[in-house]
């Protein structure tokens, strides 16, 4: 792959980490760190969100996403006929055949956490095709490809719809994930 070919990987794996970073409760630093991915990512619809972030605060967070709120961020909410516990188990698997090791104080079936995991494997593909490992960049650029299909896809529209049409930074962030799983293409 061809220098501005990895510089494309890597600027998706900012976006989506910046992705992820805006779906997390925000913290010390939090901003600053939205910030700083913000001037990496090209799109403008993902730069709004992070510009509104500005007027984010924890309050609208646990309203919209925390305990009783207007709509959960966590997976297993959107899969009633399934055992959490075997979901969970199953995104562990995920993550440790990756050796992702998200550092949010999330579940490991939250949004935040699901779509750090998308920038993740963007990241570890750009790594590989830089060294010459097609087959590693293959396998990783199809892992993400199968991920997003079977767990972020699934939820990620219903997620939208029971946070309704309201503003704000998080709305923003929302409707910005659901555009973007829907239009990723393999690398």
């Amino acid at each position: 792959m061809t220098a501005p070919g990895i510089r494309r990987l890597l600027r998706e794996s900012a976006a989506w980490r910046l992705q992820g970073l805006l779906l997390e409760r925000p913290r010390s630093g939090w901003l600053q760190e939205v910030e700083s991915l913000a001037a990496e990512v090209e799109e403008q619809e993902l730069r709004a969100a992070a510009s509104a972030a500005r007027a984010a605060d924890e309050g609208e967070y646990l309203a919209a996403l925390g305990p009783g709120g207007a709509a959960s961020p966590r997976e297993v909410a959107y899969r009633p006929m399934e055992d959490p516990s075997r979901l969970l188990s199953e995104l562990s698997a995920w993550y440790d055949a990756f050796a992702f090791r998200p550092r949010a104080e999330d579940p490991p079936d939250h949004v935040a956490v699901e779509a750090g995991f998308v920038g993740y494997l963007f990241l570890k593909e750009a790594m590989a095709r830089a060294a010459g490992d097609g087959e590693a960049a293959g396998t990783t650029a199809t892992a993400r490809e199968r991920f997003l299909s079977q767990r972020l896809r699934p939820f990620i529209e219903e997620l939208s719809t029971r946070l309704g049409p309201a503003e704000g930074p998080l709305a923003l962030a929302v409707e910005a994930l659901r555009r973007r799983v829907g239009q990723v293409q393999e690398g």
